[in-house]
């Protein structure tokens, strides 16, 4: 019984090491998502600056392939580094060895996943990004901001069809993050602005992409999905572009500066943030975390736009802060047993 016991003990110990190793993942994790929040938010106010010079079609189709350009060396670079990192630790340089083949193989663009997943995350990317960039022509970049978050109430209702399960803490988060939401965006008649309709539609989009992502980013090299996502989004908006707009080189001249902000921070490093950072996390705790780029909007929007805050929308701001709080706590039930299984494997080793 003893012997039996003990090595109960030993799977036990090595499933609070898996279980260490994935906490420390998700708070690392956690923080690329809250840097991503600050870049989006920040991109908001870019977006309603660039507007005033360029259409909706040909300012996405200009940060799409900055955002593109930008990720080519680094996916070079990335993929190098981590080939030399897989042959060190087989030991060996073959590239016949299983591990080592996997891993190119998801890095590789003939990848069929891959190509997949770039396509449909860059679809619903452009769709969403679109309504976003022509909704904002019609409010303000903090109500802009915060609309867009609706997509934490909706990425756990779709993931319910997908057989994704919440526990209840995160669906106190979703009730208040809506509540945060009707205090920063709903007048007080209950009327909502042609600009808002827009945005919610671009919050499903955007639901639909980030749950994209979480289906295709554990599954395929992050850098070239990101790559990918960009490079078929700006395909989506050439095309826009050409049929409903005429570019002109000086107008995307006078836009070069909101224009490299979107490009280079807000989709090259910012959706990579994403794609890396959703990776062993919960969509719908992610979405709650990246839902953070409202906050982020109305504060960049009052430094740099002198967009006015009324305490309306700043208690919509603290009651965002605090659902993101009450959806990162563990659940009570859950840290019980982890302690329970700590114990059993500290008392076996004595």
């Amino acid at each position: 019984m003893h012997r039996k016991s003990r090595k109960s003990g030993i799977v036990t110990e090595s499933s609070r090491d898996e279980s260490d190793m994935k906490k420390n993942n998700q708070i690392r994790n956690s923080g690329l998502l809250m840097i991503t929040s600050m870049i989006w938010g920040a991109a908001f106010v870019a977006q309603s600056m660039g507007m005033d010079y360029v259409g909706p079609a040909t300012f996405l189709f200009a940060r799409s392939v900055i955002g593109t350009l930008a990720l080519v060396p680094v996916a070079l670079v990335t993929g190098r580094i981590q080939k030399k990192k897989e042959e060190e630790n087989q030991g060996l340089s073959n590239d016949q060895d299983p591990a080592i083949r996997e891993g190119a193989w998801k890095r590789s663009l003939r990848n069929p996943l891959l190509i997949r997943g770039g396509l449909i995350c860059g679809f619903f990317l452009f769709a969403a990004s679109i309504f976003q960039q022509v909704g904002i022509q019609y409010t303000t970049a903090g109500k802009a901001g915060f609309i867009t978050a609706l997509y934490i109430m909706i990425v756990p209702i779709i993931g319910i069809f997908l057989g994704k399960k919440n526990g209840i803490r995160v669906w106190i988060a979703m009730v208040m993050g809506i509540i945060g939401l009707y205090f920063l965006c709903i007048r007080e008649s209950l009327s909502i602005g042609q600009g808002d309709i827009l945005m919610v539609v671009c919050a499903f989009l955007f639901s639909v992409q980030i749950l994209s992502v979480d289906y295709y980013s554990p599954k395929v090299d992050g850098i070239r999905l990101s790559m990918l996502e960009f490079f078929f989004e700006s395909i989506f908006a050439g095309v826009l572009m050409v049929m409903t707009e005429t570019p002109r080189l000086a107008d995307m001249k006078a836009a070069a500066g909101p224009i490299l902000y979107a490009g280079l921070f807000s989709t090259g490093i910012g959706y990579t943030l994403q794609i890396i950072g959703q990776r062993d996390l919960n969509p719908a705790i992610a979405s709650l975390i990246m839902s953070l780029e409202s906050v982020f909007s109305l504060v960049f929007g009052f430094i740099i736009l002198h967009e006015s805050m009324t305490g309306r929308e700043c208690v919509g701001c603290l009651i965002m802060f605090a659902a993101i709080l009450v959806a990162q706590l563990p659940a009570p039930g859950r840290q019980k047993m982890e302690e329970a299984a700590m114990t059993e494997v500290d008392r076996y080793d004595l």
